[in-house]
């Protein structure tokens, strides 16, 4: 079995994959889930130590993942979920990976699709211009708007104890400005040949809605290399957590077996 390397996305500590680390792990596959950098140790510990994240941009979290993948002796699967899917994407870029999937993942330069609940989600950080190299915190409130929307009270209030912590606000200003930047750090070029790249499109996600996930599809499909789209109509932006997180996993592991 191929090696898979897992990347969280904003907000979320690496402890978010515990679910997907051990269903695929039970079918063979290695897995690893590495922090961002300057991130370490558990969600606790990076609740309290922030401050050396501030500035955290997406070139150096892109980075930080090349050198992993590029250790290991055979080129590994990479799932990324939400800014994981996005750096996941450029990682591909970059002609890295066996195989992709980029999970509702945040948008490359280039889409210009923007649901009103995206800017919602993301407006703890966006409306704020002294957090564009500072750190944005989530009340339980925000969380569960953006990420578990469909969960129980008790069951969001279990994710965001179990997964939350506060990040960079970096990625989300170079992210929603990128498309006014030549030289934006969330380019991709969509016509290369590249490994092949699942995405999915959470039907309930207020933070990557279904439309931009499709969005991202359309734009990837103009590549020769393998593109497919994954429909999840009843799913929020957490995908690896709550209800229903094993049927996820499931239909990724079947596309994964007859791609990679």
């Amino acid at each position: 079995m191929k090696p898979i390397v897992f990347i969280h996305g904003l907000w979320l500590a690496s402890r978010s994959w515990e679910n997907f680390e051990q269903y695929f792990g039970e079918k063979g596959y290695p897995t690893a889930a590495p922090e961002w950098p300057r991130k370490q140790g558990g969600v606790e510990e990076l609740r309290r130590d922030v401050a050396n994240i501030a500035g955290l941009g997406i070139t150096e979290i892109v980075d930080h993942y090349d050198g992993i993948i590029r250790a290991y002796d055979e080129p590994p699967i990479i799932i990324g979920h939400s800014f994981g899917g996005l750096v996941t994407m450029l990682l591909l870029d970059r002609g890295l990976g066996a195989a992709a999937v980029a999970m509702d993942p945040a948008p490359p330069k280039g889409i210009l699709t923007l649901p009103p609940s995206q800017l919602k989600a993301s407006s703890p950080g966006l409306l704020h211009p002294s957090k564009r190299n500072g750190i944005v915190d989530l009340t339980l409130e925000q969380f569960t708007y953006g990420f578990v929307n469909t969960f129980t009270p008790d069951d969001a209030k279990l994710a965001y104890d179990l997964y939350y912590v506060p990040d960079t606000g970096r990625p989300l200003f170079e992210a929603a400005f990128g498309n006014f930047n030549p030289s934006a750090p969330n380019k991709v070029d969509f016509t290369r040949e590249r490994a092949p790249l699942l995405i999915t499109a959470g039907g309930k996600d207020h933070t990557v809605p279904a439309s931009v996930s499709r969005a991202v599809y359309k734009k990837q499909s103009k590549s020769p290399s393998r593109t497919d789209l994954l429909e999840l109509p009843d799913k929020p932006h957490l995908l690896t957590a709550g209800p229903g997180w094993e049927d996820t996993a499931a239909k990724i592991a079947d596309w994964i077996s007859g791609s990679a």
